[in-house]
């Protein structure tokens, strides 16, 4: 088990890992991506014809933020595609960052809209304007169910998948600020005092734009290959240092690898009495069962060997255990 890249890609002890590439792919949200922008171009369409009919640039607004919605669906959509692509030659891992490529696009143009109607909103404190307001309150309430129905849609697979998440988070924001209009339409028709109307619109938007700010971190964090959020590397560098026989780790390195997949490299040095030949596969599973690290690659190195590795800049030295960590 010398320098020869035993890797945890060895194939002989290694790939009995449950490594099989394909239990970790994103669950299929096929047809609810295709019935939340079928349902978003509904609310699209009603929200720009009675807005324009009953005056109300809420109904437009709210329009324009539905039609992002209907962009950031499409995108996540192409991308739970994409990341069921098989991998090539040139593309060993497939397509399947193109989720968390998806994520941040998803964040960016929720910025961007949302950053859009504040905007909307705060010239319209000036010029508030008199609109329909029983006709505003039914197309947004409409809008609501729309939109709550299809958040629902994708509410299970929002913790476990950051390109499910933005897509439930822009379409709960949508219902959000739906009910807001709905909210500011009855008291506007009570008290005539139109400029609830933007002052309510900047509200929810501040409230989109907080969660939207964590959704944009989480994706950029992604992108630049930062562990992800539910890994701890350092309960993973103590659980390598704690198997038999480990008195060394260096080159750790945990990324994901899609929204839903997480992966590991790790040079791990071990004394001269060399563990068992499964000591790999081993190492591998319980990386997945732990930490739910799923492609772990695994280099062993032992002391007798030449220590030529150029990639020992992060050096841990491990207290050797007469049995593993717990």
């Amino acid at each position: 088990m010398g320098h020869d890249h035993d890797h945890g890609h060895d194939h002989g002890d290694s790939h009995d890992h449950d490594h099989d590439h394909g239990h970790t792919l994103p669950k299929d949200h096929g047809r609810a991506f295709l019935i939340g922008i079928a349902l978003n171009l509904i609310i699209v369409v009603l929200e720009v014809g009675y807005g324009l009919v009953s005056h109300s640039m809420a109904l437009v607004a709210d329009a324009g933020h539905n039609l992002s919605d209907v962009l950031g669906l499409v995108l996540a959509l192409g991308a739970t595609v994409l990341a069921k692509r098989k991998p090539t030659a040139r593309r060993t891992y497939g397509f399947r960052k193109s989720s968390i490529l998806a994520a941040l696009a998803n964040a960016t143009l929720l910025l961007l809209v949302t950053g859009g109607v504040v905007w909307e909103s705060i010239l319209r404190l000036r010029d508030p304007g008199i609109v329909h307001e029983k006709t505003v309150m039914v197309v947004a309430a409409i809008a609501v169910v729309i939109n709550g129905a299809s958040a629902l849609l994708f509410l299970g697979g929002s913790k476990g998948d950051l390109n499910v998440r933005s897509a439930f988070l822009h379409l709960a924001g949508d219902a959000a600020i739906a009910l807001g209009v709905v909210a500011s339409g009855a008291i506007i028709l009570f008290t005539g005092y139109y400029r609830l109307d933007p002052i309510v619109s900047i509200g929810v938007s501040v409230l989109i734009l907080v969660s939207t700010w964590s959704l944009l971190r989480q994706s950029l964090n992604l992108v630049l290959d930062a562990v992800p959020e539910g890994v701890d590397p350092d309960k993973v560098r103590a659980y390598l240092c704690g198997l038999p026989s480990v008195i060394e780790i260096h080159d750790l390195h945990i990324w994901a690898m899609s929204t839903t997949e997480t992966a590991l490299t790790a040079h791990l040095v071990l004394s001269a009495d060399s563990p068992q030949p499964s000591f790999v596969g081993e190492v591998c599973r319980g990386l997945n069962e732990r930490f739910h690290i799923a492609h772990a690659t695994v280099q062993v190195e032992t002391t007798d060997a030449p220590r030529d590795c150029g990639l020992a800049a992060d050096i841990t030295t491990c207290q050797l255990e007469e049995s593993a960590a717990s």
